[in-house]
């Protein structure tokens, strides 16, 4: 609920004439400021991207 909110400010305090900040930009800004919350899902996602690598690995052997 919290994010929601940012984005809806960072959204409403540019004028009309300027462009919106692409998704991209929020997803780095938003990134950068849960820092930690980043850092657990890369750490998670490579911990099972090689798991399953070296599961299949052994399987295939």
């Amino acid at each position: 609920m919290k994010e929601d909110n940012c984005h809806q400010i960072i959204m409403s305090n540019s004028p009309a004439d300027e462009r919106q900040p692409s998704y991209v930009k929020l997803a780095m800004r938003n990134m950068v400021q849960k820092r930690l919350t980043s850092l657990k899902h890369f750490v998670l996602t490579t911990v099972g991207l090689l798991a399953v690598l070296i599961g299949l690995a052994y399987l295939t052997r």
